[in-house]
């Protein structure tokens, strides 16, 4: 059997990464695991094409500190040790991003929300799922959104 001592889940704070979160959570309990969360800077997301103000930018912290401040608290409210990390490595991607904590801390398994998008979506908006399954150094638990893509 395998062994999930460590759980890495990255949280964006979308419905998709909570229901990935719970998950992560349920897993926790049953194996009486520590979790790390991590969560990306994506700086990207909020450009326009202008360079970020010194404002924008502190916007985007406080926003970032917020959605590990929730699933920290999701994590005690489920009586899970739980550790964040907040990565903000501009240009960085994010499949590379969770496989380099992943080795670093060292999970045992990644636990990742998905879109589900496909075709010319997920051509335009790339897969951070797919990135991660394809770079992690451990397996991946990917959880589908309730939507579909």
């Amino acid at each position: 059997m395998l062994a999930f001592n460590r759980i890495l889940v990255a949280v964006d704070g979308s419905p998709t990464s909570n229901k990935a979160l719970a998950a992560a959570l349920d897993l926790a309990a049953a194996h009486r695991s520590k979790v790390r969360l991590v969560h990306l800077v994506d700086e990207l997301q909020y450009m326009t094409g202008f360079e970020a103000s010194e404002e924008v930018l502190a916007i985007i912290q406080r926003n970032a500190g917020k959605i590990l401040a929730e699933a920290a608290q999701a994590a005690k409210a489920a009586g899970i040790e739980a550790e964040s990390r907040l990565v903000d490595e501009p240009g960085e991607r994010l499949g590379d991003i969770v496989a380099r904590e992943a080795q670093a801390w060292p999970a045992d398994v990644v636990v990742v929300g998905t879109h589900g998008r496909h075709g010319l979506g997920r051509v335009l908006l790339g897969s951070g799922a797919e990135q991660i399954v394809r770079l992690a150094p451990v397996p991946v638990l990917v959880i589908r959104s309730d939507e579909a893509g």
